[in-house]
């Protein structure tokens, strides 16, 4: 297992902590952001594979900004994966 820790960009969240094996997501802490849906969200995604998560989170939008905590999970993992190989 590893940690990866990742600093979104243009959302509320402020930290993203992710606990993974391989490509696969065990567990996800956000910190700052709205409580509830990110709690939901953390375990919606909880023993996913990167790829499945990126196929439902890229792009997603938060009201006019043009990003979202989802959007930025997506970006995470795909630095993630980037470092995988």
């Amino acid at each position: 297992m590893e940690t990866f820790v990742y600093r979104p960009k243009g959302v509320c969240s402020r930290e993203m902590r992710f606990e993974m094996d391989g490509d696969i997501i065990r567990n996800v802490t956000i910190v700052g952001g709205c409580a509830g849906n990110l709690l939901g969200i953390s375990r919606i995604i909880k023993d996913k594979k990167i790829s499945e998560v990126l196929d439902a989170f890229r792009g997603v939008r938060c009201g006019a900004k043009p990003t979202s905590c989802p959007d930025q999970i997506a970006e995470a993992l795909s630095e993630y994966a980037r470092k995988l190989g």
